[in-house]
């Protein structure tokens, strides 16, 4: 790696991404989207074949001469395995160069006890011995601001971390390149594999769930702020601070998150007697589900507070598209009556018709966009440091 130029380090992890991100292309496609000279295509994809990351496809006609081939991902020649870590489980997948979920498995785990992060390397050292050497990293988000991917130091309140070491020790255990990040980073850098950031450069990832969180991407890039914790709109005060308000998790009054976060929704669903002392968030959608009205109330008001704070945060970034995701989509349209109207009305008249995409969710995305940290590596403008180096040394670059 020493005698190599940045550039010379990227180009063959830039190829592989490519053909992850955007299936089968000519070398000649390849050459124009990446702004390298067809010699540097041909000889880097060649070695690429020779290694078994790449292989040749069918051809398509061309403009004259020869059909051009297709190149193709051979998508098994390399796998990332990401962790999702949250208050009571690790949740691991193995996903493969394009993204596929190869594997899922769960495990119980109490990030309060002594030797939580002991505990984490254990768990990921047992499944990193259960794959190939085509493993090129392992990606991990958590729910909480981590300083930057390469060095992964994590402040988590929900978990009860403050300037936990979570790469260092996690790479002292498994031995293999480790990138951490906020989970709803992880879901913004999937995006800009195999999502939205395809199509779009500078766009919102908000989820909703448990809290209200927030991946930004700028410049095809996402920012992270001075500490690695940009994004945390569930934290936003919206209401004025007071001993009468809802406490939040970050020891504040006020917070969105404490309004509409599943805790909020539950809370505020008990007070108006839409469910019972013990009732659930799982309960709250089965009733709005079942047409009560007083249950599909209070996702409609939750709607119209994410609405206006979402309006704010529009106007402050000016994205070309917002990707809603999180387990609380499945009773988006419980959401919706109040968020339209009120996010519409919100905004500027030239942001009045930004898109709002409501994606499907799966369990496993949050683990899926933790490995893609690993797979994002050839899109890296820094912040995964020596461990993006590493994974990009693996797919041949050195």
């Amino acid at each position: 790696m020493s005698g190599q130029s940045s550039r010379g380090d990227v180009v063959p992890s830039s190829i592989v991404a490519l053909l992850g991100t955007g299936g089968p292309t000519a070398r000649t496609a390849i050459a124009r989207r990446l702004g390298l000279s067809p010699a540097t295509v041909t000889q880097v994809t060649k070695d690429l074949i020779a290694r078994g990351i790449v292989e040749e496809l069918e051809s398509v006609p061309s403009n004259g001469g020869r059909p051009a081939r297709l190149l193709g991902l051979v998508s098994r020649a390399g796998v990332a395995l990401g962790a999702k870590v949250t208050a009571d489980h690790v949740a691991v997948v193995t996903a493969e160069l394009d993204g596929t979920v190869r594997a899922s498995v769960s495990h119980p785990f109490d990030p309060g006890a002594a030797d939580a992060l002991d505990r984490l390397g254990r768990i990921l050292t047992a499944e990193v011995a259960g794959l190939d050497d085509n493993l090129l990293g392992v990606g991990v988000g958590v729910p909480g601001a981590v300083d930057s991917q390469a060095s992964g130091i994590v402040d988590a309140p929900t978990l009860g971390w403050r300037a936990a070491k979570v790469g260092p020790i996690l790479r002292q255990a498994v031995g293999t390149p480790v990138l951490v990040d906020n989970d709803v980073n992880t879901l913004a850098a999937a995006e800009r594999l195999y999502g939205i950031g395809r199509e779009h450069s500078s766009y919102l990832v908000v989820t909703i769930g448990r809290g209200i969180g927030c991946g930004i991407v700028v410049d095809g890039g996402i920012y992270r702020g001075a500490n690695g914790g940009a994004g945390e709109i569930g934290h936003i005060p919206v209401w004025a601070a007071g001993t009468d308000q809802p406490p939040c998790t970050c020891g504040s009054t006020g917070c969105l998150e404490a309004y509409i976060g599943a805790d909020g929704l539950v809370r505020t669903a008990r007070s108006r007697g839409a469910l019972g002392a013990r009732g659930t968030a799982t309960a709250l959608l089965r009733a709005a589900t079942n047409g009560d009205e007083a249950a599909r109330a209070v996702y409609a008001d939750a709607g119209d507070l994410l609405g206006r704070a979402l309006a704010g945060i529009i106007h402050t970034v000016d994205p070309e598209v917002v990707v809603l995701l999180g387990e609380g989509v499945d009773g988006w349209e419980f959401w919706q009556p109040g968020f339209e109207p009120s996010f519409r009305r919100s905004l500027l008249p030239a942001r009045k018709d930004v898109p709002v995409v409501v994606e499907p969710w799966t369990e496993d995305q949050w683990a899926r966009g933790a490995a893609s940290l690993v797979l994002a590596a050839p899109f890296d403008a820094g912040n995964g440091g020596e461990q993006s180096r590493m994974v990009r040394a693996k797919l041949g670059a050195s």
